[in-house]
């Protein structure tokens, strides 16, 4: 395991409910670690009405107290609100409405569990916070390092890239060094009531649906019908409003071609969705902005890296083009598929987590 002692200042655990971040608390516990969880509400009236039975919602809250009580620890439900909704929600909503493909779980990662969670751990006297992603840290002779979790299938660094390097000595990964069939077998040992818990896979504040309903619903956005062209503006049909399609998409374009057609890009000022061939999608480099370097600093320009331009994308050799604090382009050695504006590239070195950055801008193959 990662913490640093049995004997010392105690260890916030973020608790969802789920399965994971329960299991990291019996762990911990476990090793004789004295352990604080913490639940948090992270939505206002509006939007827990239609968060009900999502990731962090009030059965989830309730699911992490009785773990909590049953491990026989400590337990808090913090009012995270306002932050989530300055930090997560309010750019999600402002990321669709500028023809993004926002990322909110890396954000809520970002500014709540390693931003605002270690706040309340300070207000604690606690010196690390723990969490239920499948990811590792590594002491080195200099630094810190943060690592891919040992499960493949389901390795989460893409999503805690944002962790800065002077945190990391401070952030715990209990189930990271374990597969999934391995935590759950842990979590029937140590009895938790959440063993066979079943993982939520949508955005947590959907309300169980789709992102679409929840912008509609909540976020303000209307359905303005537009046209659908190929890049040569070509007009094929009419979509239903760009905030319901995301670049790479196939399915629902409601439009018939002589081959298959995906979007390739949202035009915002003009309203229109631009669709072509799947040789349309390539694209050979990406720039990105507000980066984060966990390693400690930025990559060399010339360096050969991995790079994952989505959460479920494959790693592609990468070199490094420009770096620096600022920002950074890598140019891939291959085409790869999919980029989308809004998402979070992220480097790798090996296991090592470089660190990462918001995708502003991709060239076309």
């Amino acid at each position: 395991m990662d913490s640093k002692t049995k004997d010392g200042p105690p260890v916030v655990v973020a608790m969802s409910g789920g399965v994971d971040s329960s299991v990291a608390a019996a762990l911990l516990k476990e090793q004789g670690v004295r352990v604080l969880g913490v639940t948090f509400r992270l939505f206002g009236c509006d939007v827990a009405r239609s968060a009900s039975g999502s990731c962090c919602s009030q059965t989830d809250v309730a699911d992490a107290m009785r773990v909590a009580n049953s491990l026989g620890i400590e337990h808090f439900v913090v009012d995270f609100s306002a932050p989530f909704k300055r930090h997560v929600i309010d750019p999600f909503v402002e990321a669709y409405r500028s023809g993004r493909t926002p990322n909110p779980c890396i954000l809520c990662n970002q500014h709540i569990k390693f931003g605002a969670l270690f706040s309340f751990a300070e207000s604690k006297g606690a010196s690390q916070v723990a969490t239920g992603h499948y990811a590792r840290t590594e002491a080195g002779e200099c630094r810190y390092r943060l690592l891919k979790g040992v499960d493949q299938h389901k390795d989460q660094s893409y999503f805690v890239f944002p962790i800065r390097a002077e945190m990391l000595g401070r952030v715990v990964f209990p189930v990271g060094s374990l597969r999934k069939a391995e935590v759950r077998a842990a979590a029937a040992r140590h009895g938790l009531p959440v063993a066979d818990k079943r993982e939520s896979q949508e955005i947590c504040f959907s309300g169980g649906g789709s992102y679409v309903g929840f912008l509609e619903r909540l976020g303000g956005a209307r359905p303005t019908p537009g046209d659908v062209v190929l890049p040569d503006g070509t007009v094929l049909g009419r979509h239903v409003g760009l905030h319901r399609y995301t670049v790479g998409q196939r399915k629902g374009l409601g439009i018939g071609h002589s081959e298959p057609l995906y979007v390739i890009a949202k035009e915002v000022d003009t309203n229109r969705l631009v669709v072509g061939p799947k040789a349309a999608l390539g694209c050979i480099a990406v720039d990105c902005r507000r980066p984060v370097w966990p390693c400690g600093a930025a990559p060399a320009a010339g360096e050969t890296v991995s790079a994952r331009i989505r959460y479920r994308s494959r790693e592609t050799e990468a070199v490094v083009e420009v770096s620096g604090d600022d920002g950074f382009r890598v140019r891939f050695a291959q085409p790869v598929d999919g980029v989308a504006p809004g998402q979070a590239a992220v480097l790798y070195r090996g296991e090592e987590v470089l660190g990462g950055g918001w995708i502003v801008a991709a060239t076309p193959a």
